[in-house]
């Protein structure tokens, strides 16, 4: 991989720096758009994707950044209300200081500048300030597309969509437990492997089971699966021109909008999906459901057990 005027990255057997990536992905963003469609190509020009069968799962991944500098909005409600009340009292204290060196002598700025003390809790209010602007503004965003969605589902005409979605944006404000981080605010704190919880996004990938070619990809800052799953089908298509035969996860894209997404995408695509639709141990056997034909009756929940338990399942 070579940086600007055809120089290195990196030497051999070494590896280059963050910031040397995120300059090179920067400078070459266009080109590097189109590079994973190209190997994707060529994997199929070998014969190396069949998308006969593949897999979708994810795993989060460490931030760049501590959880413990994650502030929720009712720390930063309090803690805007104190340093704004010890700034006052600085600036206060600072005052009346400069009047008494003044009287004793003379005036004359020296150029000392602020106390540090003072800088520190200056700035630190003004990023608590920003940042709980951003989750009241988020916050409003929320309300107003959920009022939207609302009224669209009981009919009502554009106008009332709009007059309800302002109204409900106008009186949405953030949950107190809504978190920010100041070090990375796209990451968010997330359960991980080892049952502990840290600053994380979310990776997804689709896999090829042939030569296990990776077909799809995406992060996110959602902690829960269930919401990639319709998201990472179409992007198979999207980036091989091509639709799986049949599509396999796990028991975090088990939803009830997914189960309905996938009845929709077999019937006009063709594409079949086999997703757990509970968590087992290695040597557990699968729960007891009928065999045979499924039953009219049963949930989609209930009807995608039943297929896990044949022989292809």
């Amino acid at each position: 991989m070579l940086g600007q005027r055809g120089v290195p990255l990196a030497g051999r057997g070494k590896a280059p720096a963050h910031r040397s990536i995120a300059k090179f992905r920067k400078r070459h963003l266009s080109a590097l758009g189109h590079v994973f469609v190209q190997v994707l190509e060529l994997c199929q020009a070998a014969g190396m994707l069949t998308l006969g069968r593949v897999a979708l799962d994810g795993t989060k991944v460490r931030a760049n950044a501590s959880r413990r500098k994650a502030m929720s909005y009712a720390w930063m409600s309090e803690k805007q209300k104190i340093f704004a009340e010890e700034v006052s009292a600085l600036l206060a204290e600072a005052e009346q200081i400069d009047h008494d060196e003044d009287a004793e002598f003379d005036r004359d700025d020296k150029g000392y500048g602020l106390p540090a003390l003072l800088v520190r809790r200056e700035s630190r209010l003004a990023k608590i300030t920003q940042v709980r602007a951003v989750l009241e503004a988020q916050a409003k965003e929320q309300g107003a597309a959920q009022a939207q969605q609302r009224a669209k589902a009981a009919g009502k005409d554009e106008e009332t969509v709009a007059l309800r979605a302002a109204a409900a944006g106008d009186r949405a404000v953030p949950k107190l437990a809504a978190q920010r981080n100041f070090t990375d605010p796209e990451s968010r704190i997330m359960k991980t492997a080892d049952g502990s919880f840290h600053q994380c996004f979310n990776a997804q990938a689709v896999v090829d089971e042939d030569y296990q070619v990776i077909v799809a990809t995406d992060l996110n800052n959602c902690a829960v699966d269930s919401q990639t799953l319709v998201p990472m089908t179409e992007q198979i298509s999207a980036d091989t021109g091509l639709v799986p035969n049949l599509l396999l996860a796990d028991a975090g894209y088990c939803s009830q909008a997914n189960l309905e997404a996938a009845e929709q995408i077999t019937t006009e695509c063709g594409t079949h999906f086999l997703i757990a639709t509970g968590r087992l141990e290695h040597d557990e056997p699968a729960r007891a459901t009928p065999t045979g034909r499924i039953p009219n009756g049963f949930t989609l929940k209930q009807r995608m057990a039943c297929k896990l338990c044949t022989t292809a399942g």
